[in-house]
Formats: structure tokens, sequence, C-alpha cells
């Protein structure tokens, strides 16, 4: 220690940094240098419960690292941050925090990296919202950091047929009887982890491994896996010295560039219609406008025609994200498509390489062709993904996912009946109690549950895993259409984003029991034809307006909300295309 070191010592201040040190096993002389730290996910489900192991294992590394390489570093404990468990919030009021759950987590690790003056950090992160709102917080502080996903959890297997089951098969039982949906609900779920299809948490973690935050093969092992323990903390240490190094930022990584990268491979996935959601939050935290800088909603279109799903996953398909890490994982993928130049290989990557040095460094094995397909012979012949703008839409930033469409369109065309509900209790409800009033070709309207609306813009898992399971049985198609948001896991006919929000007095506020929707995927268009109607438009708008204005402001559907987090949301949410989180700016009054 020299005498300018001893210069700087603050007896006040730094005398708990000093039981820091020794209690995480370091020189106490050394907490004057930068600080590294290690955060985390929790939550109150299976998707977290494998976190604080890995979290333990890289705080473990990065204490021997910087002892061993005397790194001029100070290590703190570990952080944590988190949200709710969507699985078994969906279809509950409680449902309503998992999108604010996001946010929050932005705000907690916000909290940590600025307030304990985090120079260099490593993320463990688990299911959907909390790694998008992790991302989020990172970015915006721009301090070296590199991310690995906890895992995703392995299905499980049905003892009466031997097939693979999970958390989408029991949400798809919800009318069988009950001894059957207890039997599938004790089988489903096997160990920890994450949602294991293609549902959003893996959709996210292809996503910012892709765009360059994650090494590319730490996505697809799963939760159980024991490279997450024993091999991954020191290749996650090994990135971070290179990107402290080099001063690599992780602005330097998320790029416009590389953010296109991560789009087209979700696409290419038949990835989570979050993704729309969530790829515009993490652009805006990286400074880029998405919509703009990116990809626009008929660039995204054209490209989800032109490039086909590539893996056979469900929900759409039959494997999970196991399977395809036991054909290579992610950067089986990723490699097919730089192959086909369709990847900008050159973007900076969190190893220091750029993601074509990165995948050349990991040679991957072919596709398998069972799995995971070669673009020359796709599991579906194009994206999972379509934007859909119209008179219910008209700026667009309505989302369908096309792969996990299994019926009822006619030459790219869906006509049908509209069956209106103000909320997805009342939707839950009449599925429950009178399924036999649903026909083929109903256009369900579900509404006043967007992001200001619900508020929190709800996944509307159980009732499209009701209609799905209603629609298979009878040989039937029943379409959906909501201002709200759809889980990585729904399948069907089904449209979410739909703004500007019912709660708004949007267009889909507008919409009344017999009206008819169409929805032209060739077109790319979402269309009520009455509302074609000049007059019949202003009717329903001005009719409205006034029962709004009556009520004080507020339409008399949009239910009242009485916690904090429900109110901030009601008063801030942005629009879907936006990202449908909080705005930082208050709002007006």
């Amino acid at each position: 220690m020299t005498v300018s070191d001893a210069e700087e010592w603050k007896p006040g201040q730094d005398t708990q940094a000093v039981a820091t040190a020794r209690l995480q096993g370091q020189d106490p002389d050394k907490i004057h240098c930068p600080a590294w730290g290690v955060i985390g996910n929790l939550g109150d489900s299976i998707c977290y419960a494998g976190v604080p192991a890995k979290v333990e294992a890289v705080q473990a590394e990065l204490r021997r690292r910087v002892v061993d390489a005397d790194l001029p570093v100070r290590v703190i404990a570990p952080g944590f941050a988190g949200g709710i468990s969507d699985g078994q919030r969906n279809g509950t009021p409680q449902m309503r925090y998992s999108l604010i759950g996001r946010e929050t987590t932005n705000d907690g690790v916000c909290l940590h990296l600025e307030g304990s003056d985090l120079h260099g950090v490593i993320a463990v992160v688990a299911c959907d919202k909390p790694p998008v709102g992790t991302l989020a917080a990172i970015l915006e502080r721009n301090v070296p950091a590199v991310i690995m996903s906890d895992g995703s959890i392995r299905p499980g297997i049905d003892p009466r047929t031997g097939e693979p089951i999970d958390i989408i098969s029991c949400f798809q039982a919800a009318a069988d009887p009950p001894e059957e949906r207890r039997r599938i609900a004790l089988e489903a779920s096997p160990g920890h982890g994450s949602c294991g299809g293609m549902f959003t948490y893996n959709t996210m973690q292809s996503f910012i491994a892709t765009c360059g935050m994650e090494p590319l093969h730490m996505v697809s092992p799963a939760s159980e896996d024991r490279r997450r323990i024993e091999e991954f903390p020191a290749q996650l240490l090994d990135a971070l010295q290179v990107l402290s190094e080099r001063d690599i930022r992780p602005r330097d990584i998320v790029t416009a560039a590389s953010l296109r990268n991560a789009t087209l491979v979700a696409i290419a996935m038949g990835g989570s219609t979050n993704v729309v959601l969530h790829a515009p939050e993490l652009a805006r935290a990286a400074g880029i406008d998405y919509w703009r800088e990116v990809i626009t909603q008929e660039e995204f279109n054209r490209l989800s025609r032109s490039l086909p799903v590539l893996v056979n996953a469900r929900p759409f398909g039959r494997y999970s994200m196991v399977d395809i890490d036991a054909k290579g994982g992610l950067p089986v993928i990723v490699r097919e498509l730089l192959s086909a130049g369709l990847l900008d290989g050159t973007c900076m990557t969190c190893t220091g390489e750029t993601l074509a040095e990165q995948v050349a460094r990991l040679d991957p094995p072919a596709p398998d062709g069972d799995v995971i397909h070669p673009l020359s012979a796709p599991f579906k012949p194009t994206g999972g993904l379509r934007m859909l703008r119209g008179n219910l839409a008209p700026g667009g930033g309505a989302v369908i996912k096309l792969a996990g469409i299994e019926g009822g369109m006619q030459d790219g065309r869906f006509s049908g009946r509209a069956r209106v509900f103000d909320s997805e209790q009342a939707l839950i409800e009449a599925l429950a109690t009178d399924p036999e009033r649903f026909a083929d070709r109903d256009m369900v309207v579900i509404r006043y549950e967007g992001p200001r609306g619900a508020p929190g813009m709800p996944e509307m898992l159980d009732p499209t895993s009701r209609i799905t399971a209603l629609c298979r049985q009878r040989g039937i198609t029943i379409a959906l259409m909501t201002d709200a948001r759809f889980s990585g896991g729904s399948v069907g006919l089904v449209i979410g984003h739909v703004s500007p929000e019912a709660a708004l007095g949007g267009p889909i506020a507008l919409v009344e029991d017999g009206d008819t929707i169409v929805v032209d995927i060739m077109r790319d268009t979402l269309d009520c034809t009455e509302l074609e109607d000049p007059a019949t438009q202003a009717a329903r708008a001005t009719r409205w307006q006034a029962e709004a204005k009556n009520n004080g402001g507020t339409h008399p559907l949009v239910r009242r909300v009485d916690t904090r987090l429900l109110r901030r949301m009601r008063a801030w949410a942005l629009p879907p295309l936006q990202g449908g989180g909080l705005s930082d700016v208050t709002p007006a009054g």
C-alpha cells in the first residue's frame, strides 16, 4: 500500500467495506478498487430455484480469480431482483404484475448497479420478464457485463403414454376430469428451471445471446446441467476480464445491427409474440429506436415471409430446449443463418469475439434434420411472427404467431363473428361453464386488458389453452383477439397487442357482438367490417366517449386499481409498440 492509497481512507465509509472484504475472503487494501459483482433473479417458482446455486458458483469463482490473478477489483456481495411466477398466476388477477415485474427488476438491478457503484457485473437470469429488466438496467448503467441464463426445466413424462409433457400440457388439460388434472399436474414439472419450450423465456434468452450479451452455448443446457456450476462460471469471468481490459461495454454490443440479428433468430425459431414487446424495451435502454433504426413493421413482415422456422419445438412442435441442446443448441441455428448471409457476423459479443468468430470457435454440428432443421428443408416454410394493421390497429403493432396456427385460414384469410368479453375472467367463466356456446369461426375478443386497462397487459395463456383444447376436441377454429398479450406457450389463431387499447378508447373498444372480424395474412391486415362505415364508427366512438365522460373520464368497464404499482402502470404505461412498460417521463397532471 502506498502513501497515496493510505490518504484515500475514509473510516466512516470504509469500515463496512473492510468487513465485506473479509467476509468475501478479499484483501481489505483493495476496497478503493472498482467493484465487481454478481446479480441474480429470484421469484416464487421453480423457474428461479436454480439461480442461487449459480450465483454462488459465479461469486466463488470471482472471489478466487481476484485473489489468484491479483485483479485490481473489489468484490461485493450478490444482489437479487425478480418477478412473480407467470405459470402459477396465469388466469388470475395477480398476472397483472407479470410485465410490471420486468419494470421492478429494472428498478432493483439499477439500485444495485448504481447504488453500489458496480464497474463490472455478471447476471444469472431466469423466467422471462426479469432477464429483460436486468439487461435493460445493465444497458442503462453501461459497464462491462455478461449474462448467463439459469436454464430450462426438463420436460415431464406422462407415465400412461410415455410422451413428454410440460406446463402447456397442464393448461390445455383445464377441462379434463379432476383426477386427470391432478395426475398431469404432478408429472409435468420435474426438477427446476424456466419453461422449456420455445416460449418467451427461451425466445428472449436466444435473443439476448444472439445480440451478444450471453455466450451462445450457455442458452440451451438445462438448469440442472452441471456445466452451469462447474464450467460456465470460469468462462463468464474470462469474458468479463476481456470486456474490462478492452473497455467493451454493453452499448458497444447491443447495437441496431445486433438487435436485428436477434430479431431474425427469434423469427427463425418460431419465437414468442412477446419478443416484439421486449425488443423495443431493450433497444430503448440502449438508446435505439427499435422500429426506426432496427427494423420497420413492413420489413419485419417481409422477412417473416421469407425466413422459415428451423426448430421442431413446443408449443407448435414436439421438442423442448434440452432436446435442442442435445443437437448442438443455439449455435447451430446461428451458424445456419450466418452461412446464408442473413446475419451480420461482425457484431461484437460479450466474449470479446465477433458473432462469426464466436460461432467458428464453438464449431457446432450441422442441423440434425429432426429437432433442428436446415434452411434447405425447414420445419415450417415461413417465419413464426407477423405484424398486422388495419382499422382495429391503425398504427400497426397487432401481432399474430403464425407458427402456432392450427387451422382456420383459407388462402391466408380468416373471417369470424365477434364474441366480445370485457375481461379475461369473463371469458374464462364462459369457457368453464358453457363451452357449447362457442362455435366454429367465432372471433373471441378480450379487451380492457392492455398496458393501462388491466393494468399490466397480462398474458392470456389460460383462455387460449382452453380454446385450443376445445377446438381440438370439436375439430373447429375459434380465433382470439385482445389488447393484452400471450404466453409463448399459446397456440391457435391468436392476435395480441391490439392498440390503441380499449381503455384508451381504441377501435377494439367499439367492436360489438356479431361484428365481422377479418384477418388477412397475405396483406397483414386486421379489420372490423362494421367499422369501415364512417357513420357507424363515429356513433360508437361518441357513445364510448360519453360513457367515459359520465364516469369521471374513465370508461366504467375499466376496472379500478388499488395498489401503487398498478396505479403507476395505469398512469405511465407505454403502448405495446414502445415496449408496454413504464415511461421514464412523468405523465402530465
